[in-house]
């Protein structure tokens, strides 16, 4: 992974995709404004290079900022109330708090010097001038760098007008141009005999990056005297008959419009349905959403790839992995042909229509092997969900929105986005009326699922009453109660709560919800049992639990599984045992993102290896633990036994080692990066930075 835990060092800046070309000053200018100025703001028109001119910039900075820096991508956000939101996944803050979430994010993001690249805030503008000003007032050591094409308006904000490249020979542009077209076409060189034309190339394009990169790839079916006479005529075709606009806004829209022209039909239709997705997509959706007419399923393929030729898109990864994206720019000149064509409202229908089905297909295979697959492909298509949901928010049935955001319980619950979650289950159950239909009660259910946190366990028992309704809906056999049990343990009520201990029937096949509340009735017990010290007892349910999400391939739950193993051997006084159960419990929800798990787990490591004798390390997994906890948006869960090891062993630790070497081994293990924490934790040697 290329990101780290904040406070782990690097952050989550992508690698840059080619050599970055010119922008000296620019980037001398920048790193100036941001030794005095906390918000510094790049602004310009679009397709001029500001997202790529940030991102090198950041990368430039890193040494400077120990806490990490952290870009907040915003082009696929359409909602602007999901901008903390959008902020707390990008920095990995998980959402499991019922605190206001943009306090989370700050308590989060306090510590060392840390730079947030907030990129393509101006159709989001009032929301990010709203957050910045407040992160900034709860974080000292924060300085933001912001890409908008106007100011944010945020006292303190210095802006920095990102123009063209220069243009003339030897020049930026030049540069770029030479560069991108010797990649396209790897035969091209820049030459003293074509070296005229070039410079001519980029004047006519106004040395605007993004047109100088869309004609370069025409090289590879052009020569380059054709392409400057092609570039030259439809220029004046297309500037000509277009309405007034700015002049380089002009020029990149007919650098693009060229483009356009330069596509097949069938190209240029798959470019206008393509431009409903956000954050990007694969072939089976774009299959799924772009055919029909005369556009067949099995030609996106083939397409894709041509579009792809044509840079119109771009692709990351290989296979059937691999996913496609187009520039904001070039996507918005496709939604324009979309709505020119009338084709709008079906193709965004399809777009919902294909992710409620993405949904309902996830909750029913998330039990089961292809668990980190799922928790993997929703994440990736967290943007697209959420457009997903706004169009069923916007639609005149109500019972899509409770469906969709009720068949997601798993990804809210189990990959940590509960916070968000909670507000789009209220946003789709305030539309209808107590008592509805089945998608009525999922989504009941599932608000109340995400509530259980350990911040309002009074709301949580009311999802055991919301279980009892679901399976009457699904005509599942209903479970014990373990979540009222869970909330009266908590609260000291354990007498009340063992009658829920003897539930031996099996889950019911076929659900994935009723699945998933059986086994939470396992792990429920368990957690009760290992508060009451019943240690041998607890050990054995939480078996029963491993065993039975074995047979289904199941890693999250398992976990838990593992969990409560090792909590018992720590609790009978088998070190090793409770060690390599941790592990396992640790890898597996590192790999589903389970960040408030993976927080409770590294408790049980700080046990572990102190009851080892390992002070030392276990003062460094301290450190680590801390650092989970917080990154989670949460103190330790609860009242479980866990924060009783944890404080006996923090008091025993900083006995052993004194004062000074343990707090040095705590802030060292609270530094680590994501990467090396994990890695420290199963064994190695935890130093370094994430890769």
């Amino acid at each position: 992974m290329a990101a780290s835990v904040q406070g782990g060092r690097t952050g989550n800046l992508p690698a840059e995709a080619n050599e970055f070309i010119g922008r000296r000053l620019e980037l001398t200018d920048i790193a100036a404004l941001l030794g005095t100025a906390r918000l510094v703001t790049l602004t310009g028109p679009g397709g001029v290079g500001k997202s790529r001119l940030a991102l090198r910039a950041a990368h430039v900075a890193k040494p400077a900022f120990r806490g990490g820096t952290w870009l907040v991508e915003l082009s696929e956000l359409r909602n602007p109330d999901l901008l903390t939101n959008t902020v707390a996944q990008a920095t990995r803050l998980t959402e499991q708090t019922l605190r206001p979430l943009l306090g989370a994010v700050g308590e989060h993001l306090a510590g060392p010097p840390l730079l947030l690249v907030l990129d393509t805030c101006e159709h989001v503008l009032d929301e990010c001038a709203r957050v910045v000003t407040e992160l900034l007032a709860r974080v000292p050591e924060l300085r933001v760098l912001a890409t908008s094409r106007q100011a944010l308006g945020v006292p303190g904000e210095r802006l920095l007008a990102v123009t063209p490249l220069p243009l003339g020979e030897g020049d930026d542009a030049v540069a770029l141009f030479a560069a991108r077209a010797a990649a396209a076409v790897p035969s091209f060189a820049l030459t003293e005999a074509n070296r005229a034309d070039v410079a001519a190339v980029c004047a006519r394009l106004d040395g605007i990056p993004l047109a100088l990169e869309l004609a370069a790839v025409r090289l590879r079916g052009l020569p380059l005297d054709r392409l400057m006479e092609g570039l030259g005529s439809r220029f004046d075709l297309l500037v000509s008959s277009a309405r007034p606009r700015p002049a380089r806004h002009q020029t990149l829209r007919t650098a693009i419009g060229w483009s356009h022209e330069l596509c097949t039909p069938l190209e240029r239709l798959l470019w206008a349905r393509l431009s409903v997705f956000v954050g990007g997509w694969d072939v089976e959706a774009a299959e799924f959403v772009c055919h029909g007419g005369p556009l067949s399923a099995e030609d996106v393929l083939a397409l894709l790839v041509s579009l792809s030729e044509k840079s119109i898109v771009t692709r990351d990864g290989e296979g059937v992995a691999g996913r496609y994206r187009m520039l904001d720019t070039v996507r918005s000149f496709g939604a324009e042909w979309l709505a020119g064509l009338g084709e709008e409202e079906p193709v965004r229908r399809r777009h919902r229509d294909y992710f409620r089905w993405i949904a309902r297909q996830g909750e029913a295979e998330w039990l089961g092997p292809g668990q980190r697959m799922w928790a993997e492909r929703l994440t990736a298509e967290h943007a697209n969900l959420r457009l997903a949901i706004e169009e069923c928010l916007a639609a005149p049935e109500p019972e899509t929105a409770l469906e969709l955001t009720g068949s997601l319980w798993y990804f809210w619950f189990a990959c940590g986005f509960a916070e968000e979650g909670r507000g789009c289950l209220e946003q789709a159950l305030g539309r209808v009326p107590e008592g509805g239909g089945p998608e009525h009660t999922l989504a009941v259910w599932a608000h109340r699922l995400v509530t259980v946190v350990p911040d309002d366990l009074e709301a949580a028992e009311s999802v055991s009453t919301a279980y009892v309704w679901l399976a009457e809906e699904r005509h599942l056999p209903v479970p014990a109660l373990p979540l009222t049990g869970a909330s009266l343990a908590v609260r000291g009520e354990s007498a009340r709560s063992a009658v829920l201990y003897g539930s031996g029937r099996q889950a019911p096949a076929g659900d994935g919800g009723a699945e998933f509340f059986q086994l939470m009735t396992l792990a429920l017990q368990a957690y009760l049992l290992a508060g009451q010290a019943s240690f041998e007892r607890c050990a054995s349910v939480a078996e029963r639990l491993r065993r039975e999400c074995a047979e289904r391939g199941e890693l999250w739950m398992r976990a838990w599984g593992d969990f409560f193993v090792s909590l018992a051997g720590i609790g009978l006084g088998r070190p090793d045992e409770a060690l390599r159960s941790a592990r396992e419990a640790l890898t597996a929800k590192w790999r589903v993102h389970d960040r408030l798990g993976a927080a409770a787990v590294a408790d049980l490591l700080v046990a572990a290896q102190a009851a080892r004798g390992e002070d030392e390390l276990a003062a460094r997994l301290l450190g680590v633990s801390r650092r989970l906890w917080r990154t989670a948006g949460l103190p330790q869960l609860g009242r479980p036994d866990t924060t009783v090891f944890h404080r006996e062993y923090e008091r025993r630790l900083r006995a052993s080692l004194g004062d000074t070497r343990f707090a040095r081994a705590v802030r060292e293990g609270g530094e680590l990066g994501s990467e090396a924490a994990i890695g420290l934790a199963l064994g190695g040697a935890g130093t370094g930075e994430d890769t």
